[in-house]
């Protein structure tokens, strides 16, 4: 890892990256959901879910465990969090792949 350098985000954020990431952690978290299932999941995996248009519960329930797990920023680690949530709302993992959207 290189020197971590002083970055300033555009909301006026000070933070620390080695890394060219312009993300700033500040502004990461104050964009986290207050409830609902994408508020139990870390921000690699909720942003992943959110690129792919996945913001509700009805919407992962679409889609079959195993295309969920080809999307990056997505880990077996998420997989507990998700299964609460479709249960609690009475769905499931798609339990196949036809007409699912597995071009990730």
């Amino acid at each position: 890892m290189g020197r971590k350098l002083k970055r300033i985000c555009q909301n006026g954020h000070t933070f620390f990256k080695s890394s060219d990431c312009p993300t700033c952690p500040t502004c990461e978290k104050l964009k986290e959901p207050a409830s609902g299932f994408l508020s139990n999941l870390s921000n690699p995996a909720r942003n992943a879910l959110l690129f792919h248009g996945i913001d509700t519960v009805e919407k992962l329930s679409k889609y079959s465990e195993k295309v969920i797990l080809k999307i990056h920023g997505i880990g077996k680690a998420s997989l507990p969090a998700f299964k609460s949530a479709l249960e609690e709302s009475g769905l499931a993992f798609r339990s196949n792949d036809k007409n699912n959207n597995s071009n990730y």
